[in-house]
């Protein structure tokens, strides 16, 4: 099957290229290191060169091996790959005479010479995406330039005679009208690409590659009950001997209500026969116990489940064994597992002794490289229920990163933070800083800030105080204006640093005194979760909004408004890959109906719905 290599110089958008070409163009494509040996890079049709964080002009390098241009296949360089391209061919990079980001008209010269249809279907004016400071200044011997922008004259370059491109601009983002075509002009028009690229075939081509992978070793799976460890599963149980694969179900004591028993029935659906349950709750909330910050628990969760998997190995004497993990594309991404990338959270299974098992060789990841919409359509293929490959993403930590754990301590600065946020927020909403920090994701980064609670005003309120046409946003409205709440949210997180979310407060409608309580990972907290997370569920799948929302995670925060409890944050959002999210909007007459029950769980005493994008905030709270 052809396919295309993407050298990933640690761009935010390497996996856009990849789902592009895959999904759009139906051409499989791999993301490699850009120091990859050259005798693996031989077996591709095309090579795309990613974008970068770094500056080529200030001496950063990404590794890129540079025999890539002597392999007589295609290259396309986009953004820091079209700077690579230049600078191996003698040109020159500027710091550029203005700095672009965002929309750009790109003007094709339709008069150069376009032997390899590198512009076929384009327009003499097209809209791109630009995120640049450098560029090219002068242009290496044999290069053209075949497009421009008003700040970039050399946004658009081609070697012909030695089939290598450069785009300054991304042409993997929507935002680039026509990114679509370019992709497609290269993959298929230059590189000759086949478009037979199928999760079926793909499927075929997994198992085999499974096979040769694995050979005689036994393998051990940890399914936590997501669909990305339960499709792994089906996916080896097709690739070998059933005797050889042994499937392992740890309840961790943070399983949502009666998953366990449900992950056992669909793993003998799928053809795993090895089945075992162990109840190792005891062991994860002792090690747990008193544990406040959130990298801290992912890591003692994660290890947790090696130290449990190596004692079950041990138990069924497995002799040379492999560890096989349901690890999907943005886990990685998140965890920076690219040299250049940032850790945002460090997922469970990527903690230390798992990335140590995978240098040597120890672990094995049969869905690495797709994406929640491709693991989906895989599990599908598999024969797993429909209700097992539409479930919501649920990590593999469970409900225990769901719980936001605090010393009772509130972090000093507060105080001062609080009437900058209240200065910006007139008129609809009262607005306090919540004394609890979050992880969230600032400009590829990671950051750990806290979260500004709106509590909205009555129509009385704001008519006492402006213009009566923001009224529509006050609690005693019909419904909620999500359209003006989120373009403050996103507003004041931008504007304010120290915040990264914005928590819509639902019930009550207001209140004297929040505080800061002290509360670590305890079998209550977690069982008020759990309830809290059916309820949720539930109503989200008997009013319809289950399959359009991407995700709901249910949080606990040791936030008490009044004496009356903690507070419960639902996390709804519309998603695609996971890498990006918007708040998704609830009527107001389901957060009602959730809001009743969830107030009747002991121990909650106020409910929320956190209003964030991603970025700022991820999608999980902890």
């Amino acid at each position: 099957m052809d396919s295309i290599a993407i050298l990933d110089n640690g761009g935010q958008f390497t996996h856009l290229i990849a789902t592009k070409i895959r999904n759009k163009l139906h051409v499989y494509s791999d993301i490699l290191d850009p120091s990859t040996e050259i005798e693996t890079l031989k077996k591709y049709k095309g090579i795309i060169l990613s974008g970068s964080p770094l500056s080529l002009y200030d001496g950063e390098t990404s590794g890129l091996n540079p025999k890539v241009f002597d392999l007589g296949i295609p290259v396309l360089g986009l953004c820091f790959g079209l700077h690579q391209m230049a600078v191996h061919y003698g040109g020159e990079l500027s710091a550029g005479k203005a700095k672009e980001y965002g929309y750009a008209m790109l003007v094709i010269d339709k008069g150069q010479d376009d032997p390899h249809g590198i512009t076929k279907d384009l327009t003499l004016k097209e809209q791109v995406w630009m995120s640049h400071g450098d560029a090219v200044k002068e242009l290496p011997e044999g290069f053209v330039v075949i497009g421009s922008t008003a700040d970039c004259s050399n946004a658009m370059i081609a070697n012909n005679d030695k089939r290598i491109f450069g785009f300054q601009f991304h042409p993997e983002v929507r935002d680039t009208v026509n990114g679509n075509t370019m992709l497609r002009n290269f993959v298929v028009g230059v590189c000759g690409c086949s478009q037979d690229w199928t999760i079926a075939n793909y499927l075929d081509l997994q198992v085999e590659k499974l096979k040769q992978e694995v050979g005689d070793k036994k393998v051990l799976i940890l399914v936590s009950g997501g669909v990305d460890s339960s499709v792994s599963a089906g996916l080896l149980a097709k690739a070998m001997p059933p005797e050889n694969l042994y499937a392992i179900h740890i309840d961790t004591g943070m399983m949502r209500l009666g998953e366990s028993a449900q992950v056992m029935e669909e793993l003998k659906g799928a053809g795993v026969t090895n089945l075992k349950l162990i109840d190792a709750s005891g062991d994860f909330l002792g090690q747990l116990d008193g544990v406040i910050e959130p990298e801290e628990k992912r890591k003692i969760i994660g290890n947790a489940f090696i130290d449990i998997s190596n004692a079950e190995a041990e138990k069924l004497d497995l002799g040379d064994w492999l560890l096989a993990q349901g690890t999907i594309y943005p886990d990685t991404i998140e965890s920076g597992a690219t040299k250049h990338a940032d850790t945002i959270k460090t997922h469970h299974n990527r903690v230390p002794i798992i990335q140590q098992m995978i240098d040597e060789g120890k672990i094995i990841e049969p869905i690495r490289d797709l994406y929640k919409a491709e693991v989906r359509e895989l599990g599908v293929k598999l024969g797993l229920s429909e209700e097992m490959v539409q479930r919501h993403p649920f990590p593999g930590p469970g409900l225990g990163i769901r719980i936001l754990c605090s010393d009772g301590v509130e972090q000093e600065g507060l105080e001062d933070l609080g009437p900058k946020v209240e200065k910006e927020i007139a008129y609809t909403h009262n607005v306090k800083v919540m004394p609890v920090r979050s992880v969230g994701v600032k400009g590829d980064a990671r950051s750990y800030e806290h979260a500004a609670l709106f509590i909205a005003k009555t129509k009385a309120e704001i008519e006492a105080q402006c213009d009566p046409k923001y009224c529509t946003c006050a609690s005693d409205a019909d419904e909620i204006d999500y359209k003006f709440i989120k373009i403050e949210a996103g507003r004041v997180t931008n504007k304010i640093a120290g915040l990264n979310r914005v928590v819509y407060l639902y019930k009550p409608a207001s209140f004297s005194l929040m505080k800061l309580k002290a509360a670590s990972l305890t079998a209550d907290r977690i069982e008020a979760v759990r309830q809290a997370d059916n309820i949720v569920m539930e109503a989200l799948k008997e009013h319809d909004l289950y399959d359009s929302i991407w995700q709901c995670p249910t949080v606990l925060l040791p936030v008490d408004l009044d004496g009356q409890g903690e507070m419960i944050v639902i996390r709804p959002v519309y998603s695609k890959r996971a890498m990006t999210a918007e708040a998704a909007e609830i009527p107001k007459a389901v957060l009602t109906e959730i809001a009743q029950k969830v107030l009747a769980i002991e121990g909650v005493g106020s409910f929320g719905v956190d209003i964030t994008s991603k970025p700022p905030g991820t999608i999980e709270w902890e």
